[in-house]
């Protein structure tokens, strides 16, 4: 009962602080505002103007409302327990300390979302992988990340789009990219940006010897429509191709997949995931309109840093993280220090307290 009740007397000191680190005043303040000039009968005049303005309000309303339901929740579990000890009703006190522990873990949820406050974190995110030199055992290691983030998104309810998928000749994957849909994608996910490096035994060695491959992860923030990335097509080159992976009849007989080289820049865009060639273009257009966006950010004096990240090679000593399955089960983040031995549960797509020890070291 009294360690109920020291819990419920830590949670409300931890109210405080996130209180604190929200600036609560001036969030409620800033909301106010928004909401003045959105009631202005002029407002929608300028579609793209209101739409940002429209999204700012929101974002603020959801932690102003998280924050508020959170205060009386735990006000209102301290009343429950006070009644509970004097009557001693067991049936209540064991309710009590289900809800409380629900509630450290909406309070931790909303501190997560206080530390993505950058520009585009609560946009959705494009997600490439790309093996380093190994041939089949890097293409293997590629395809295992990849499962991993799809665990990972299915877990928290994301919505997954692939739009490129080239597999391996004999097993993983060459290159994959795929879109990951829903509230704060990409500001979870931009923790992932790097060098990945694995250590095993190789399953496709005949003598089990050990063996180190490397994969690059790049995650970029899906661009809203009223961010405008000025491309001339006249600096396109758009191919088509006959799709390289699994997909059926029609998309492995038609060059119903893109590709497109921006030719002043050298990045390309492609996807080969629907059956028709105009969606592809679409599909590797917003690819290209991301990717392109970073370059120009980068060239403009580094304004978005946090987005791209210094670009390294694929190979030892760049990682940024290690997943070791040999000698022993470790995976460690060198950015943040943090560890853990429960390496099946992250590649199940466990990645929580990896990310959270990544934002806030942020």
């Amino acid at each position: 009962m009294k360690d109920l009740t020291a819990k419920l007397a830590k949670i409300g000191e931890q109210l405080k602080e996130l209180r604190r680190s929200l600036d609560y005043d001036k969030l409620v303040a800033k909301h106010e505002k928004l909401k003045e000039k959105m009631s202005q009968p002029d407002f929608w005049d300028d579609s793209s103007k209101a739409q940002q303005i429209s999204k700012q309000a929101s974002a603020l309303q959801d932690k102003i409302t998280g924050f508020d339901s959170l205060v009386e929740e735990r006000e209102e579990l301290e009343v429950l327990l006070e009644l509970a000890i004097a009557e001693d009703d067991q049936a209540v006190i064991a309710e009590v300390k289900e809800r409380s522990q629900k509630l450290v873990k909406a309070r931790e949820e909303l501190e997560l979302k206080v530390l993505l406050s950058g520009e585009y974190d609560s946009n959705n995110a494009l997600l490439a992988i790309n093996p380093g030199a190994g041939g089949t055992e890097s293409q293997d290691w590629a395809e295992m990340l990849l499962r991993m983030y799809t665990r990972w998104a299915e877990q928290h309810n994301y919505d997954l789009e692939t739009l490129e998928f080239i597999p391996g000749e004999e097993a993983g994957v060459k290159s994959v990219t795929i879109q990951v849909s829903g509230d704060y994608a990409y500001g979870y996910l931009k923790s992932e940006k790097g060098v990945h490096r694995l250590v095993r035994i190789s399953p496709f060695d005949s003598s089990s010897r050990r063996h180190t491959s490397f994969a690059s992860v790049d995650v970029m923030p899906e661009l809203d429509e009223d961010i405008e990335v000025d491309i001339d097509k006249s600096d396109l080159k758009i191919e088509t191709y006959r799709a390289s992976g699994a997909g059926g009849q029609h998309v492995n007989t038609t060059d119903s997949a893109v590709r497109i080289t921006h030719l002043p820049t050298g990045i390309v865009a492609q996807c080969q995931n629907e059956r028709s060639q105009h969606k592809n273009r679409q599909g590797a257009m917003k690819v290209l309109q991301a990717k392109l966006f970073e370059y120009l950010q980068e060239k403009q004096a580094e304004k978005l840093d946090e987005i791209r990240g210094e670009h390294k090679e694929i190979a030892w000593g760049n990682q940024i993280r290690s997943y070791v399955f040999h000698p022993y089960q470790m995976i460690k983040d060198h950015r943040t220090d943090f560890e853990t031995g429960k390496t099946e549960q992250v590649m199940d797509g466990d990645l929580d307290q990896l990310i959270e020890a990544y934002l806030k070291q942020e």
